[in-house]
């Protein structure tokens, strides 16, 4: 049995009122362990303890020793790559093959990729003239913006939360972590890594509970906090931001997304199919850049529905270390009971279920885990609440199109823009598309390939703000002007 402590100041600190509460594995629902939730007392010290640092040794760091130490912990992540993986895939349930080659390199990578950026970032410089004729040099500077409250989703834990914590140590700022209640497990690990590369005291704090009256509120109104970092659905993400508004502290905000993929009759066929495939089953639909939309031009419709019902049936549940395993369980049961609610209104607003629909039989040993079948629909109108409402679940609805005017006022017809795929074989075509397309990415045959060092973020209510190489660096920095009379 586990107990999950809070971070503070280097040192692993329980609730001060004792209040903690369960760590249950979604492949099963046994208990993994015990979280000790934090009150204002924990948080107060910990966002203390992150001003505290911004003046001790870390704050004499040069940016190549930042440099430097960061690249150690992500050595060292990689070092405990296993125990990470272990403990990824206990809390989210996700097959080993997944996190192995996503969550845990990619959150080791995320402490090296941001730190090369801001080794080869360069800050303005302007030369003026002057009425007496001798000039002046403007020279911009970048420093630490200071405490970045950084608040975390738990659909991919340890990478999404290191896509903050890179940028935000590399640029001289001190983090205070809130991971989701969810997936404790790798960010209250990380502080063990922070503590062996030699990170200084109060630089990396981890604060664990919920939102209202419990962590997440006490940390993102904390008038000491500087900035705030949000990953997760739309309306925790207006609640942030009201609070961010006190003070005239910036946030940045990724949040929901309701995505579309357009597939074109000249597109690929198998390609196409295997992009879609991922993009809406992929870590149990469990992605913010999921395409629970995809429209489907009508010539090619009837063949790329009866594929995806192929591949579909192919999906294989099971538990994380089965190797054949490609598909798990929802992270919680709550969560089930959200997307099991959909299911259900789908059927309400006249959906023909394609393939899946309910809860697989996993058997005795499973049956206790947040287990779901992936779902196809067909039929919905176009303000059907299934096909307008982010489920963040292993679902989508397919619908055919017949103009290329059409598919991209389907694919605007939403209050979030995120992102979107385009497939199709017509170069002219997917680049006119995809430049009308109301959202932060759109990929063109292909979807999550990422980039570090391009921008990443939403609009509309999809978010506030971009993510991702330089644009990370000017969330994280403040812009200082220094005007030099020659």
């Amino acid at each position: 049995m586990q107990e999950f402590k809070n971070f503070i100041n280097g040192e692993y600190v329980g609730s001060s009122e004792d209040r903690r509460f369960e760590n249950r594995c979604p492949v099963d629902n046994s208990l993994i362990g015990y979280v000790h939730e934090a009150g204002q007392r924990e948080v107060d010290a910990a966002v203390k303890a992150a001003k505290a640092a911004l003046k001790g040794p870390w704050g004499q760091f040069t940016q190549a020793q930042r440099i430097a130490l960061l690249n150690r912990v992500a050595d060292r992540i990689n070092e405990c790559f296993e125990e990470f993986l272990e403990a990824e895939c206990r809390d989210t349930g996700k097959p080993r093959s997944l996190a192995s080659h996503i969550d845990i390199p990619r959150g080791a990578a995320n402490f090296k990729a941001f730190s090369e950026t801001l080794n080869n970032q360069s800050t303005e410089g302007f030369r003026l003239d002057t009425p007496d004729g001798r000039g002046a040099i403007n020279v911009g500077q970048r420093t630490p913006k200071g405490v970045i409250a950084v608040v975390c989703p738990w659909n991919l834990p340890l990478l999404l939360m290191t896509w903050k914590v890179g940028p935000a140590l590399a640029c001289g700022n001190t983090v205070v972590v809130k991971p989701s209640e969810d997936t404790p497990a790798t960010t209250t690990l990380l502080g063990e890594v922070m503590n062996e590369c030699g990170v200084p005291a109060g630089v990396f704090n981890v604060v664990h509970g919920f939102g209202p009256n419990s962590a997440g509120e006490f940390l993102t109104t904390h008038p000491l906090v500087d900035a705030i970092t949000f990953t997760g659905e739309t309306r925790t993400g207006e609640i942030i931001m009201q609070a961010a508004s006190v003070g005239l502290r910036n946030i940045s905000l990724e949040c929901g997304g309701k995505n579309a993929a357009i597939v074109f009759a000249d597109c690929d066929l198998e390609k196409a199919v295997e992009g879609t495939m991922r993009s809406a089953f992929v870590n149990c639909g469990q992605v913010c850049l999921g395409t629970e939309r995809v429209y489907v031009e009508r010539p090619l419709f009837e063949r790329f529905l009866a594929r995806m019902k192929e591949e579909v049936a192919r999906l294989k549940p099971g538990r994380p270390e089965d190797a054949q395993a490609n598909f798990g369980p929802l992270v919680s049961h709550q969560h089930r009971d959200k997307v099991l609610s959909y299911y259900e209104l789908a059927r309400q607003e006249g959906a023909k279920v394609e393939i899946g629909g309910g809860v697989p039989d996993m058997g005795e040993a499973l049956s206790g885990g947040a287990w779901i079948e992936p779902t196809i629909w067909t039929g919905l109108a176009d303000d059907a609440r299934v096909v307008r409402e982010e489920i963040f679940g292993p679902c989508c609805h397919l619908r055919p199109f017949d103009s290329e005017e059409e598919v991209i006022a389907l694919a605007n017809d939403t209050p979030y823009g995120l992102a979107a795929s385009v497939w199709t074989e017509n170069g002219s075509r997917a680049l006119r598309v995809a430049e009308q397309i109301e959202a932060g990415t759109v990929w063109i045959n292909s979807w999550f390939l990422r980039d570090l060092r391009a921008a990443f973020g939403g609009m509309k209510h999809s978010g506030i703000g971009r993510e991702g190489g330089v644009h990370g660096l000017e969330f994280y920095t403040e812009l200082k002007n220094i005007c030099i009379k020659l």
